[in-house]
């Protein structure tokens, strides 16, 4: 048995050990809990059964890891996937500028998952967070080129945007159009912004307008109660009530 044969197990676990470490230490970060980030610190400098050259690349990989998954973890919303508010900020700002560039019309989409915060109180937040995944999964059927050509984000507790060059979704009747073909149909308000690239404004400039959009709409005030009710019942299946503006 050769010297390679002998260290491969070691390094192997090392290696597995060292992965495990990040995960940790990703956890303790996010919980503020230093005293657990100070020990798990301090054992992934004393990794063993490797060679100094080794356990430094082991130790750079997770430190490396570790600031990734932070860096992500600070500009996503941890129960739907999708950028948080400062995500989605930093990356539609990239976005717009391709879009001048490339004299590009754009549209920021604007929805408010209706008595999010009634139903947080009157069933649970954990019933909340199904809502929200069931809006983060629509969202991706609905814009199918997130990542690329669009930005997806979760601005707040029933806030959500979404900002797309594709003219398909200029319209809220083209939003409906689109929902209606197999997705999942949630209690939502709908705005939208269009982006003139030669006449740009910034993306706080653009949420503010569909926001107001939405608002603008007409409500029928008398189905509060309502929505929140069936969606309990059902165990949040969501109902087929969307208002669009």
């Amino acid at each position: 048995m050769d010297a390679k044969s002998v260290l491969r197990p070691r390094h192997s676990a090392s290696t597995a050990r060292s992965l495990e470490i990040t995960g940790l230490l990703r956890a303790a970060v996010t919980e503020g809990d230093e005293a657990r980030i100070a020990r798990l610190l301090s054992e992934l400098l004393r990794v063993k059964g490797l060679t100094k050259g080794q356990r430094v690349a082991l130790q750079l990989k997770a430190l490396l890891n570790l600031l990734h998954a932070l860096r992500s973890a600070a500009l996503n919303d941890e129960t739907t996937g999708l950028y948080n508010r400062r995500g989605f900020v930093q990356t539609s700002t990239r976005l717009l500028d391709l879009a001048i560039r490339d004299e590009l019309p754009a549209h920021l989409i604007y929805f408010d998952l209706e008595q999010m915060e009634l139903l947080n109180a009157t069933v649970g937040h954990s019933a909340g967070d199904v809502l929200a995944r069931q809006m983060g999964n629509f969202m991706r059927d609905l814009f199918p080129s997130y990542g690329v050509y669009e930005v997806l984000g979760r601005l707040s507790c029933s806030e959500f945007a979404a900002l797309t060059t594709s003219a398909e979704y200029s319209t809220p009747a083209a939003i409906l159009l689109r929902a209606r073909r197999g997705l999942p149909v949630l209690p939502l308000r709908v705005g939208i912004a269009p982006f003139n690239p030669a006449r740009p404004v910034a993306i706080d400039e653009l949420l503010e307008s569909a926001q107001a959009a939405m608002h603008a709409c007409e409500r029928t005030p008398d189905r509060t109660s309502e929505r929140v009710a069936r969606i309990a019942s059902s165990e949040l299946t969501p109902h087929r009530g969307m208002t669009l503006c």
